[in-house]
């Protein structure tokens, strides 16, 4: 995946939407806690924004074995991305309201069903609001009916038994806040701690202060000093494989590819025969 394009800017956006093949744009407006996102998007979206429902369009249903969010089965994503208008060859930008930390759940599965043009809104609706541009209200219209053909594969997963692997062989990030990698805090998973040898790479450590991606070459040195380098094996999880797809999309940023682990921590915790570590040591 490296050298694919991951993000756009708010400006190239507003660009494209006025072209003659304007991209389907997708607003996956979600964060833990919060089961409001199709109200905030009716409040205000990118103008055209189809909403995705990331509970229930990018996720199969919650197990012990699957984690909160299972990826969802190929074929219910298909019938979603095309529900969404999604189509052969034509580009996809998706956002949400929180840093994209939401949002790249979509990228990473579209991307790893196959569909190649498909980047994130840098900055995401605050970078659209920074720009002065406007919003649009309420549902949206009937959406064209797409028809992408979705294949599996594009991006690499792993298992829990492959992050195990990982994190003893190469490299395992953890994309939690530290707090949780620490075992401090643990507030909705089994158990508290992080699996043995995955290092602590906070997911919000990869944007700036405006909510931007920091700059590749910044992003290089953040992830090299985790262990990342040339050639190296890198896996990612989180609490439930959501925001270890922007982490995955920042180690693009930079140059590395990674595997994501689905499962992550909702799915190793509920585990009683895996171990966990807890403290800022691996």
């Amino acid at each position: 995946m490296t050298g694919a394009r991951v993000t756009t800017t708010a400006a190239e956006l507003a660009g494209l939407l006025r072209s003659a093949e304007p991209p389907v744009v997708l607003d996956v407006r979600w964060a833990l806690g919060d089961p409001h996102g199709r109200d905030h998007y009716t409040a205000g979206h990118v103008p055209g924004a189809v909403y995705v429902d990331l509970d229930n369009e990018l996720a199969a249903p919650p197990s012990a074995e699957g984690g909160r969010h299972p990826l969802p089965d190929l074929a219910d994503l298909q019938e979603s991305a095309r529900k969404w208008g999604v189509r052969t060859g034509r580009p996809v930008v998706v956002y949400d309201d929180l840093g994209n930390t939401a949002a790249a759940r979509a990228w990473w599965l579209l991307r790893y069903a196959g569909v190649a043009e498909v980047t994130l809104l840098d900055g995401a609706l605050d970078a659209w609001r920074a720009a002065g541009l406007s919003l649009e209200t309420g549902a949206p219209g009937a959406q064209p009916e797409g028809d992408v053909v979705l294949r599996a594969g594009g991006l690499p997963v792993t298992d829990a038994d492959g992050a195990a692997e990982l994190a003893t062989t190469g490299v395992l990030l953890d994309a939690r806040a530290a707090e949780r990698y620490r075992g401090e805090v643990e507030p909705v998973d089994p158990r508290a701690g992080h699996i043995p040898g995955a290092v602590s790479a906070p997911t919000g450590e990869n944007l700036a202060a405006d909510g931007t991606f920091l700059p590749p070459e910044v992003l290089r040195k953040r992830f090299g000093g985790k262990g990342a380098a040339e050639n190296a094996r890198i896996g990612v999880y989180c609490g439930s494989g959501v925001t270890a797809a922007h982490q995955i999309a920042a180690l693009a940023l930079a140059g590395y590819d990674a595997a994501l682990f689905p499962g992550s921590w909702s799915a190793w915790s509920a585990d009683p025969a895996r171990p966990a570590t807890k403290g800022d040591r691996p």
